[in-house]
């Protein structure tokens, strides 16, 4: 069986993402791919792990466990989506380091289903804006209790990345920037599910249904409509000149709004995160979807 492990990061449109597979449910199950609600799999994985503390499973864990899931069904392709498969937004810098948990969960969540091809799925953020937003998800009193010793400047998802591949070797990695997301939706549902490309498919539009005006998605599905894309590129850049014009800006401007940092801290930042995603690009066993 192939087994879909979509991982986060946390703060990337994890769970909106994961509604809108599930819309293609019935569809999907009908050719072989289960996605099933996250009420089905993440508490069980997440204590069928704590359970472990590292040790092996036994033989008859992963059919325990794909019966739960699938209710005794059968599957092909199986997508799980937990944006804190790694860990919470309180745990990213657990230890001192940028997702230091990512060995032991992944290799724990891989030790499960030591029979079926694992795939992960997992979405990049821009530093500058994703600390803010981790931070602010969890429950720490301060930057400085977040971040626990780390430099933001020093932050690079490449590492972790790295690390993924070494805890992991066989197991593909595709990865995208969220900032790249509007453009991308259709495509990651696609990818993630494993369907064919020409699929037809629901919710391709979901996320920019919540980030642009209803003035202006009117707009953007009539002239759709009356001017079919004849690509993929074709219709992305439908999508960007539509949301330049008519983007809620509230939902698309992030307010980076932390003590001490300034607008060279947040282009600098946003430079390091630009390289460090070129440097992604290159790396063997991993695939980068971009517009």
């Amino acid at each position: 069986m192939q087994i879909v492990y979509h991982i986060g990061a946390n703060c990337t449109e994890g769970d909106r993402l994961l509604k809108s597979l599930l819309k293609n449910a019935d569809s999907f199950a009908a050719q072989g791919i289960k996605v099933p609600g996250p009420s089905k799999y993440r508490r069980l994985l997440r204590e069928t792990i704590q359970n472990l503390d590292g040790r092996a499973p036994e033989p008859d864990t992963r059919d325990i466990l794909l019966d739960a899931i699938l209710d005794d069904e059968s599957a092909e392709r199986l997508v799980l989506s937990h944006a804190d498969f790694i860990c919470v937004p309180n745990r990213i810098f657990e230890g001192g380091s940028f997702y230091g948990l990512a060995e032991f969960k992944l290799a724990s969540l891989a030790r499960l289903f030591p029979e079926d091809d694992l795939e992960l799925f997992l979405a990049l953020r821009n530093p500058a804006t994703f600390i803010p937003a981790a931070y602010s998800e969890s429950n720490a009193p301060s930057p400085e209790a977040f971040l626990k010793g780390v430099d933001p400047a020093g932050i690079r998802w490449s590492d972790l990345v790295a690390r993924i591949r070494a805890a992991l070797p066989g197991v593909p990695l595709t990865v995208w920037c969220n900032e790249d997301t509007p453009l991308l939706w259709a495509q990651l549902i696609r990818e993630i599910s494993g369907v064919d490309p020409l699929t037809r498919i629901l919710g391709g539009f979901d996320l920019l249904n919540a980030i642009m005006s209803p003035e202006g998605m009117a707009r953007f599905l009539a002239y759709l409509r009356s001017h079919p894309p004849q690509t993929e590129v074709q219709k992305r850049r439908v999508i960007a000149a539509f949301l330049d014009k008519f983007a809620i800006s509230d939902e698309v401007e992030e307010v980076v709004d932390l003590p001490g940092w300034t607008e060279e801290t947040i282009a600098s930042l946003t430079r390091s995160y630009e390289e460090d995603v070129w440097q992604i690009e290159r790396m063997p066993g991993v695939t980068l979807i971009t517009p």
